[in-house]
């Protein structure tokens, strides 16, 4: 199967809510262009603080990509903040469950075995209204074995140590540790997502050796829409991921 591209307009958001009137650039209008430019999904993180994402934001993206019917919406974030009363009014095809605190500036970490563990009935719960949930681990067995006791669907593998791995000389162990870390989660029957910091140059092999279901992608995609334009840059990430 294709691996799908999910595009998270967080920084289209923040770049909005850096003026008080907050109104340019306009989120809809951009997130439109990602999903006509081909993107299989948008994907918001909302935070309780709205420093990027607001609350009312996310009624009008999820009408939007209700428009483009072979796409999908992804609410990702904290469920024990803000998240639980966001997924059930919007019921999103897909929740993911991030362990960020009110004070990070971007995810960097997933869930331990333990705080997986301990979501399990946030999991349930989402289940109700969203069609999965998928929650941020690192790449390692323990990790993925206790998503799966949780009863997620899918993990989504936090990739900030693979694209670190480019730089640092450790390439080729830290890509073997992440395709075994998702041959493993499908032997458990999960689905396999990744985010963070992918971006043009890391996600060919990337997707070739992990094969993920899906990668969701913000930062990285917003800045080469600065040089391409936004439809260019979607079609620049697409090319990527086959």
């Amino acid at each position: 199967m294709p691996t799908l591209l999910s595009v998270n307009v967080n920084r289209i958001a923040l770049l909005r809510n850096s003026r008080d009137h907050g109104w340019t650039p306009d989120l809809l209008t951009l997130s439109r262009i990602i999903l006509e430019a081909g993107a299989h999904g948008i994907t918001i993180h909302p935070r309780p603080d709205e420093r990027h994402i607001r609350k009312s934001d996310v009624a009008p993206l999820a009408k939007l990509v209700a428009e483009f019917p072979q796409t999908e919406f992804n609410i990702e974030g904290n469920p024990e903040h803000n998240l639980m009363a966001l997924i059930a009014a919007n019921r999103p095809q897909q929740a993911t469950f991030v362990p960020d605190s009110t004070t990070q500036k971007t995810s960097d970490h997933g869930y331990s075995p333990d705080h997986a563990k301990a979501i399990a009935p946030l999991i349930a719960e989402a289940k109700k209204s969203a069609k999965r949930v998928s929650i941020f681990v690192d790449a390692d067995f323990a990790s993925i074995d206790a998503a799966k006791t949780a009863g997620a669907d899918r993990i989504e593998l936090y990739t900030e140590p693979f694209a670190e791995s480019l730089h640092n000389g450790t390439f080729e162990a830290t890509l073997k540790r992440f395709a075994e870390a998702a041959a493993y989660a499908r032997s458990l029957g999960l689905g396999v997502n990744a985010g963070h910091d992918l971006n043009t140059e890391n996600l060919p092999p990337f997707v070739r050796a992990v094969q993920p279901d899906e990668v969701s992608i913000g930062h990285a995609l917003i800045a080469d829409a600065l040089t391409f334009g936004m439809s260019a840059a979607v079609q620049r990430y697409l090319a990527a991921v086959k």
